[in-house]
């Protein structure tokens, strides 16, 4: 297979007319900026090999730390990598500051138009989308991981279509809590945390924190408080183990197998799996999300206007996000493609996992993907959204009452959204 891929990645360079040495004659190198392990590693190497007068270096930085570097080197006027990835959530802010950002355009991206799903394409863009601000990478379609010893020994089915008809809704999924509480013992719960039900069914809903006017609606939008009621109560039932999501506490939870369930995007089974280590192999499937579908993250790679060599950074973000490395990317590493030509591909919907036991992961979430509407996301929303997510955490910890959190949250969010 890897040989396989090696042809097929050397006979796109060669059909799309990339040349082996850089424009300008010389060597040079291109840094690329991403939050976690985006897959690339091989791939740098591979179009090192194609490239020789490229070398390329990339940083890696924490989700915070990186976005925030990018917005202090955007201002300096340097200190940006070549290409910089953006989460979804982030782009609103970003966009703000477009006049830093390369257009795309400018080396004829908009010809790459029909490689996404417009919903994707549309988001990496700007100005009615004249401005090609980003290239998309993955996306994070929703599916639903959970034990399937822990959900026999408290009477529940296994079978994971059986799994799936427990919860058409979050309603439902919110019973299924309450089953499997009443016969689990008290130190293992339903779910992660509050937060992850949360978010997951907020990302269900086109509009959350702000309308698409970017006004703050949160205190006032259904959606917003549907899901911190179900939610929240989920947690006063003490049907969730109260662990933040990749912090060493939820790593902990993992390997002790204190949770059964947690909504889960394509690639956070990497990390579950690297929390849970070979003993859990097996123990783990892979099911549908209540609602079908959602959303949890998904990125774009940008080229700042800063750099020196930006159509060659703009070269390598095409290729990086090109069907072909968009599947190698899943079937390596499980960061579910964006572009249509991969995630449809026969290789990706016939993907299995054998440490979720087999689950048709690749099918699994092409359908979520499928059938995933995006949400707005406002400029402020990188600010507004942990308020909620802390509201819920304190409400876990037995330190406020569902209503104590939300008007708290509410009188918080609206200041952060002014600010």
């Amino acid at each position: 297979m890897t040989r396989v891929l090696a042809g097929l990645t050397a006979l796109m360079l060669l059909l799309t007319g990339c040349s082996g040495t850089p424009e300008s004659g010389g060597p040079l190198k291109l840094t690329v900026a991403t939050f976690g392990e985006f897959g690339y590693e091989k791939l740098f190497d591979d179009y090192e090999k194609a490239h020789p007068g490229i070398t390329i270096e990339g940083r890696v930085a924490d989700f915070e730390t990186h976005h925030r570097q990018l917005a202090t080197g955007l201002g300096a006027g340097r200190g940006s990598a070549d290409v910089v990835a953006i989460e979804e959530q982030y782009l609103p802010k970003f966009r703000q500051s477009g006049d830093k950002f390369t257009d795309l355009s400018e080396f004829g991206a908009q010809g790459l138009r029909e490689q996404w799903p417009a919903w994707k394409w549309d988001q990496g863009t700007a100005e009615n989308g004249k401005f090609v601000m980003g290239l998309g990478t993955d996306m994070g379609s929703l599916a639903l991981c959970y034990r399937r010893d822990l959900f026999a020994n408290a009477g529940l089915p296994t079978d994971r279509d059986q799994v799936a008809a427990l919860w058409p809704t979050w309603e439902k999924f919110a019973e299924t809590g309450e089953r499997f509480s009443a016969k689990a013992p008290d130190d293992v719960k339903f779910a992660d945390s509050a937060g992850t039900v949360y978010t997951a069914m907020l990302n269900q809903a086109q509009e959350n924190y702000f309308s698409k006017d970017d006004k703050f609606i949160a205190d006032t939008n259904p959606n917003v408080r549907k899901a911190f009621e179900l939610a929240g109560g989920m947690a006063l039932k003490k049907e969730t183990a109260a662990v933040t999501t990749f912090t060493q506490p939820w790593t902990v939870a993992i390997k002790q197998s204190r949770f059964a369930a947690i909504t889960c995007p394509a690639w956070m089974l990497t990390q579950i799996e690297e929390a849970g280590g070979p003993e859990l192999a097996g123990k783990w499937d892979v099911t549908s999300v209540p609602g079908k579908a959602g959303n949890w993250g998904g990125s774009f790679l940008t080229v700042p206007k800063q750099g020196a060599h930006r159509k060659e950074a703009y070269d390598l973000a095409v290729w990086l996000t090109a069907p072909e490395q968009q599947k190698r990317i899943f079937l390596e590493s499980g960061l579910l493609p964006s572009a249509l030509g991969a995630y449809q591909d026969s290789a990706v919907l016939s993907h299995t996992s054998q440490y979720f036991s087999g689950a048709p992961i690749g099918k699994i979430f092409a359908a979520s993907a499928e059938a995933l509407r995006p949400n707005y996301r406002g400029l402020r929303d990188g600010e507004v959204r942990p308020v909620y997510g802390h509201a819920l955490g304190r409400v876990e910890e037995g330190k406020q009452s569902l209503d104590q959190a939300w008007n708290q949250a509410a009188t918080e969010g609206r200041a952060a959204a002014a600010n």
